[in-house]
C-alpha cells in the first residue's frame, strides 16, 4: 500500500485532497450528509468543472471564503441546469 501512495503524483493527490475538503465543508454549511453534497456536485460537474479546475485560485482562498464560493455556486449551476430541463 505505501509504495502505491508514493507512485501517485503530489498535486494530483492534493487536489483530491481539497476536492473532498470542498465537499464535506460544503455539506456541513447546509447541514447534509457528505454524499448528498458530492450526488449534487456531481450532477453539475461542480467538482470537475468548477473546484478542480479553479483549484491554483481556490485553494490559497480560507476555508471560508471557498466554501462560501463553491455553495454560491452550486445554487447557480442548479438553478441554471433546472432551467434547462
Amino acid at each position: 500500500m505505501d509504495k502505491y501512495i508514493e507512485r501517485q503524483n503530489p498535486d494530483v493527490e492534493n487536489r483530491m485532497i481539497f476536492a473532498s475538503s470542498c465537499v464535506e465543508s460544503a455539506a456541513r454549511v447546509l447541514g447534509v450528509p457528505a454524499h448528498e453534497m458530492y450526488q449534487r456536485m456531481k450532477a453539475v460537474d461542480l467538482i470537475n468543472g468548477y473546484i478542480l479546475k479553479h483549484y491554483e485560485v481556490l485553494h490559497t482562498e480560507s476555508r471560508e471564503n471557498v466554501t462560501e464560493d463553491v455553495i454560491d455556486c452550486l445554487m447557480a449551476w442548479e438553478k441554471r441546469k433546472g432551467q434547462a430541463s
